[in-house]
């Protein structure tokens, strides 16, 4: 199995019923029967969705021949790669220009240039991103725009219609059709903000930032990621839902980037077992295995032990949905968990609090992670926000974007614990760490 992330997204000209292959189709009609069509609903909805074209560097790591590797360890050379990409994207503000697209659509562009469908092109100019929920704000400045209304995501149920535009393959705009085939996916891991909705619509490679909308032309989510071999479509499609993307994008333009809204707790999702152990139903819900302190968890009340089974009166079923949701919701905001604590419904206000990103010289910890940056991660552990080139840090393995979460399998939360547990130490030790959603062991003599 294949996961893609792909520049650009497409749709396809809904249906009425289910085909026997993968995505809806129109129910047979006699021949004096009037079809239903969509084509009323697109020819209002498709001049909001935009291709982008992107032109721009990117810093290639260069691998070195083992036999080098023992002289200059995991250092590499770089060089810089032009590149040219496409992508979609929707206008949400016609009155101020506003196109909502994906993060990796336009990551490391230095020219993004946006073609609307009547064929005016635009240079746009990127008011702000965020990579871990893929969402991108981009703004031209252009009269006669269409917006797209955005439907409430909140309300989706499994088996509405669901209608994706793009341009897949830059070979046009493109309309194709299917179902909401499952709701709050996670697919990437935990060090990404995951809730998306899943469909059958066929959706391929080339097509990310493009438009899932009902059958009102209401936009339900961002297209971003497909399952499928060699990035072609199985019927496997993601996108981020609209309420998650228009709290992201409030934030973008209020504060020029994601202020990201923390509880302060560690966690996993409910079992089976764990929801007899609880009396619980069914096995769902986030259980909170830690409260840190001094966080909004902590000032709520929030007990280790606790089980969130609801958000704002919204059903909750997994950790990776509850954190994801609680970030996209901003720092500042005041939401309602309910909780199952000893067998009994309570609960809780909490205001969330803004992700701590106080950034520590790692070499004042330990000699060998000279070079690098460290912040207290919001779910617990330590991430690498920067290693300096040809510092020790690097020479040893450790990359950006890495996550600390132990130190010889005893886990770690914090820095303070971190450099707790290295005061003093000497001889080898190994690091456990997480590299996008892959355990390793960083070994460190």
């Amino acid at each position: 199995m294949s996961i893609f992330k792909f520049s650009k997204i497409l749709v396809i000209s809904a249906c009425l019923a289910v085909a026997p292959m993968s995505n809806a189709a129109i129910p047979w009609f006699g021949q004096d029967e009037k079809q239903p069509s969509l084509a009323p609903m697109l020819e209002k909805t498709t001049p909001a969705v935009v291709d982008i074209m992107v032109q721009g560097t990117k810093a290639e790591k260069q691998q070195l021949p083992e036999p080098l590797r023992r002289f200059f360890g995991n250092q590499a050379p770089q060089r810089e790669r032009p590149f040219r990409s496409v992508g979609s994207g929707v206008i949400i503000d016609a009155d101020k220009g506003y196109v909502v697209t994906n993060h990796h659509v336009i990551d490391d562009a230095d020219e993004i240039i946006v073609t609307l469908k009547d064929g005016r092109e635009f240079e746009a100019k990127k008011l702000g991103s965020d990579p871990e929920s893929d969402v991108a704000l981009l703004k031209i400045e252009a009269d006669d725009l269409t917006a797209v209304k955005i439907a409430n995501s909140d309300k989706l149920r499994v088996g509405d219609f669901a209608i994706a535009i793009g341009n897949p393959f830059g070979i046009g705009q493109t309309v194709t059709s299917g179902i909401v085939s499952a709701l709050g996916r996670s697919v990437f891991g935990m060090e990404k903000l995951e809730n998306f909705i899943q469909t059958d619509a066929p959706i391929n490679s080339g097509n990310s930032g493009g438009a899932l909308v009902n059958f009102k032309g209401e936009l339900i989510g961002i297209n971003t990621a497909i399952i499928g071999p060699n990035g072609g479509s199985v019927g496997i499609g993601f996108a981020i839902p609209s309420n998650m993307m228009k709290n992201l994008v409030e934030q973008i333009i209020q504060f020029g980037e994601v202020k990201r809204g923390v509880l302060g707790i560690s966690g996993r999702t409910i079992d089976a077992e764990s929801a007899k152990e609880w009396g619980l139903d069914t096995p769902q819900g986030a259980f909170v295995e830690q409260v840190f302190p001094d966080t909004a968890a902590a000032e709520a009340g929030l007990k280790p032990g606790d089980v969130i089974v609801s958000i704002n009166g919204k059903r909750n079923s997994t950790f990776n949905e509850l954190r994801a949701k609680i970030a996209t919701f901003g720092a500042g905001k005041s939401v309602t968990l309910g909780i199952v604590r000893d067998g009994k419904n309570i609960e809780v206000e909490v205001v969330l609090k803004e992700s701590s990103a106080t950034k520590v010289e790692a070499a004042a910890i330990h000699p060998q992670l000279e070079g690098a940056k460290l912040s207290n991660h919001e779910d617990g552990g330590i991430t690498i926000d920067s290693i300096a080139d040809g510092a020790p840090a690097q020479m040893i393995g450790l990359e950006q974007g890495d996550k600390i979460i132990g130190i010889n399998r005893m886990r770690i939360d914090n820095i303070a614990e971190l450099r707790e547990m290295l005061d003093g130490k000497r001889g080898s030790f190994y690091l456990n760490i997480v590299r996008g959603d892959t355990p390793l062991y960083i070994f460190i003599r």
